[in-house]
């Protein structure tokens, strides 16, 4: 019989709450709450650790979706217990406990001389300094999964990446896009560098256009904070600071925008070449 919850006070339901809420609790667990309908069925199965769902969810999600949760351990709650545990105002009536996805730096960077990665593609790698708006870090995510990225690399001052809004934002990319969080993106260039990847700076100091690189071969895009741009010690080992040619009055280019421009830029490179 599928059990059913009817208090929010329940500890199940806290924790709930709680890995919603505590990054440090993420990361203890390894755990992290998706929600809404078609985040929880396009997580793939293999993540998926705990579902709850309402009744009103039950009798109108279509049989695929609810197919899908079949060999899940499957919790009932309430209208009022999924208001509580939901980060959503309107939530949809279903939402998980999930496993955080982990990587290594060989399925990010490749075997000798960056050949091959966890999609057995050339490396195409976004580096990201510091990024702190949940929005531009689930977009870069999804931005990089349809440019063909093969990693994302993160500082540990970017936004938690198993932040409810982020999670939203990826729209799912957090399950497949091979990503590591590291405390020394330095080091991280370093290693990539003896892969033979090539490391390009976004700085508004970049002497050649990015559209005039070479982006066929294991290449890698630094993107900084978005107030302050890239730091200065990330930014110097660089191979080469690049520029994103811009008209009128700007300055920049929200984070995610500059991301998408080039990696899409390598993405059509690539194709044609």
């Amino acid at each position: 019989m599928t059990e059913k919850i009817t208090s929010a006070a329940n500890p199940r339901i806290r924790r709930l709450v709680d890995l919603r809420k505590k990054a440090r609790l993420r990361r203890e667990t390894g755990l992290f709450v998706i929600e809404g309908t078609r985040l929880c069925a396009d997580t793939p199965a293999q993540f998926i650790r705990e579902a709850y769902a309402t009744e009103k969810w039950l009798q109108e999600a279509e049989g695929p979706v609810r197919k899908k949760f079949e060999g899940t351990p499957l919790t009932i709650v309430t209208e009022e217990v999924m208001a509580k545990a939901a980060d959503t105002s309107t939530p949809q009536g279903i939402l998980c406990a999930a496993r955080i996805p982990s990587w290594t730096r060989e399925d990010l960077f490749g075997g000798e001389n960056g050949k091959k990665t966890a999609a057995g593609r050339c490396p195409l790698i976004l580096v990201l300094e510091d990024i702190q708006d949940p929005g531009n870090l689930g977009t870069i995510f999804r931005t990089a999964e349809a440019a063909g990225a093969t990693g994302i690399l993160m500082s540990r001052g970017t936004v938690d990446l198993f932040n409810p809004k982020v999670v939203r934002a990826t729209m799912s990319a957090v399950f497949r896009m091979p990503f590591l969080i590291s405390s020394g993106l330095g080091e991280e260039l370093t290693a990539m560098r003896k892969a033979g990847i090539r490391s390009y700076a976004a700085h508004l100091g970049g002497k050649r256009p990015y559209d005039a690189l070479p982006l066929t071969g294991p290449a890698a895009f630094l993107i900084g904070n978005e107030g302050n741009g890239l730091s200065e010690e990330l930014t110097a080992q660089a191979d080469e600071k690049i520029i994103i040619p811009m008209a009128g009055g700007a300055e920049s280019l929200n984070a995610a925008m500059a991301a998408g421009i080039l990696l899409f830029e390598a993405a059509r490179q690539r194709r044609n070449q």
